[in-house]
């Protein structure tokens, strides 16, 4: 295999087009910081390289457990859910994996215990329960109907608070408010790649919410949650000093309300159902980004 086939089939394992998540939110945590009067590119920069590694762990766990629980042998594989496929293809080998594995979260800990020193403290909660969601995220939380709750937490609002309190040194109401929507976005990005997947990580062991609630009412937790995004961006310059800007987040709702409609006509259809995976895939990332944007430009 040459070189230029192991990047790509290392891009596909490690599930490179998702790391995109962890871009826009340490984009929007420096953001904040950027908003607050704070600005270190050199910094910025390791946070950036220290949260997609995190990423990379996480991918590469699941992708490992997924592999040797079978959930992947009996999904029904999308663009969006149901992982790789490479490693029961053979194309990459469960031990490299692993070892990638903790290797990404090895190194991640270590910028970690870096900002710990030069920014304070508060790190180590971060890191903690971040650290916790990443290792026991397949083997526990996806078995305790936690593992949604905990994925936004550890791949949304923490990355966004902990960017923030690792530029600045401290954290304020304002940063803490708008960290939320983003760690609602990143439950709802799990949460509705799991309607696909279902049966076949029942079959493997898991019981998140969508196998607890069933596809039906599941399908009303989506809705709420997606609601709950948007109400908070348009109250929160109404509750604390947050910029108005930030409303031009609101601009993704005419996407997100058509991704529930199909959610609505389809939960039980899979291929029909994949349209409204792309379109929330769509939402996440550009909300994020636009409230990244909203914070720049009010600066």
């Amino acid at each position: 295999m040459d070189i230029n086939s192991i990047i790509k089939t290392w891009f596909l394992q490690v599930r490179g087009p998702f790391l995109i998540l962890s871009v826009v939110l340490v984009l929007l945590g420096m953001a904040l910081a950027y908003q607050s009067g704070v600005i270190h590119w050199m910094h910025g920069t390791l946070l950036m390289i220290g949260v997609l590694m995190t990423h990379i762990s996480v991918n590469l766990f699941n992708e490992y457990s997924d592999f040797k629980t079978k959930i992947d042998t009996f999904t029904h594989r999308t663009p969006f859910s149901g992982g790789s496929g490479l490693l029961q293809a053979g194309n990459t080998s469960p031990k490299a994996v692993l070892m990638t594995a903790y290797i990404m979260f090895f190194l991640s800990a270590v910028i970690g215990f870096y900002f710990i020193w030069v920014s304070g403290w508060m790190i180590a909660i971060f890191m903690i329960i971040g650290g916790l969601s990443i290792r026991f995220y397949t083997s526990h939380l996806a078995k305790w109907l936690l593992g949604e709750f905990f994925a936004g937490l550890a791949l949304g609002t923490f990355v966004v608070l902990g960017v923030y309190y690792a530029l600045t040194g401290y954290l304020t109401l304002n940063a803490v408010l708008i960290s939320i929507p983003p760690g609602i976005l990143t439950f709802l990005l799990l949460f509705l790649n799991e309607f696909p997947d279902a049966e076949a990580d029942q079959k493997g062991g898991r019981h998140h919410l969508v196998i607890h609630f069933g596809k039906k009412k599941a399908s009303r937790i989506y809705i709420g949650a997606m609601l709950l995004v948007y109400v908070i961006i348009l109250a929160a310059p109404f509750i604390c000093a947050i910029p108005f800007l930030v409303w031009i987040a609101l601009l993704t709702s005419p996407l997100a309300v058509k991704s529930i409609s199909i959610v609505v006509k389809h939960v039980d259809d899979t291929p029909q159902l994949i349209p409204a995976l792309g379109m929330n895939v769509g939402v996440v990332i550009l909300t994020d980004l636009l409230l990244a944007a909203g914070y720049f430009l009010s600066a």
